[in-house]
């Protein structure tokens, strides 16, 4: 789950121990890929889906309980379950799909779409004007999609087309999530959201990974990386979020997104021993180039 805004807010000055946690959130949702990588194969996409999204709600509920924010769930519970099936269960499962086929770096780069498709769900949907700058930045980042994945979509058996088109649709799933958001649970206190989400996401998911559960009990090594997975890429990583939200605004938070493809690419290099490709460095830098026009973060013309 990604809560996306456009830069509207104006800025807040970063402590910091505020970058600190900007980072620190960055390298986080930047592992969630290698960890699905490394999980997937075991579980299959809906029972680690589940796994991820029913762990998490174990722990967001917990802390929602003791923090008093329970009643906020309660009295918001339509919009959120909803909101679980837009923001977790559908795209975590595509990304969880598009794992089986694809490397980490890529998936991280591939989910820097989410911003510009919440910028033309926003204007579909919420009649939000687009500047010709976010245009520009719309169609940058379509082009930085096609330099990635333009030598990957074969649609045969067995080939990447499917995953690359799954990890896109799970984008166009976050731009939706985002826009829901805003129109009807505007104010509903966010850790609520986030945990009445993972509820949701669970309950829904629960068929799926009951029917599609492994014959073969996935090893120790795939359930502690789907373990990481649920509590600190989801869980841990949403509280921290949304202290950096409250302590900074969501035109500096949104940054975050910036930073999570560099570091998915980082780690799966790293560990993974995945190529660094100039083909992957031009369409990243394209795509990110072209979501800071999309989201206003640049590009905004300045009043008199």
């Amino acid at each position: 789950m990604r809560p996306m805004w456009t830069a509207t807010t104006a800025p807040i000055p970063m402590s910091p121990k505020d970058l600190r946690d900007l980072f620190l959130l960055a390298a986080i949702w930047g592992g969630s890929f290698l960890f699905t990588l490394q999980a997937v194969p075991d579980f299959g996409p809906f029972p680690l889906t589940a796994v991820r999204v029913g762990f998490s709600a174990l722990a967001l509920m917990s802390y929602i309980t003791v923090t008093g924010r329970l009643p906020s769930f309660l009295a918001n519970w339509k919009p959120i379950f909803a909101l679980g099936i837009l923001n977790a269960a559908v795209p975590f499962s595509l990304y969880a799909f598009a794992a089986l086929r694809l490397e980490s770096g890529l998936l991280a780069v591939l989910n820097a779409m989410a911003p510009l498709f919440g910028a033309l769900v926003a204007r579909v949907w919420l009649k939000e004007r687009l500047t010709p700058s976010r245009i520009l930045g719309l169609c940058l980042g379509f082009l930085g999609i096609l330099i990635l994945v333009y030598d990957k979509l074969s649609f045969n058996k067995g080939a990447e087309g499917w995953a690359v088109l799954a990890s896109l649709l799970a984008t166009v799933f976050y731009g939706i999530a985002a826009n829901f958001t805003a129109r009807y649970l505007r104010g509903v206190q966010p850790q609520a959201v986030a945990a009445g989400s993972m509820v949701s996401a669970t309950l829904v998911l629960l068929p799926a990974a009951i029917y599609w559960w492994p014959a073969q009990f996935p090893g120790l090594h795939a359930w502690g990386a789907a373990l990481s997975l649920s509590l600190l890429c989801t869980a841990v990583a949403y509280l921290i979020f949304y202290r950096l939200l409250s302590n900074v605004g969501p035109s500096k938070t949104i940054t975050v997104t910036f930073l999570v493809p560099p570091f998915g690419v980082l780690w799966g290099a790293l560990l993974l021993d995945e190529a660094l490709s100039a083909q992957m460095l031009i369409g990243m830098s394209t795509v990110l180039f072209g979501t800071l026009l999309a989201t206003g973060l640049i590009g905004k013309r300045k009043a008199a």
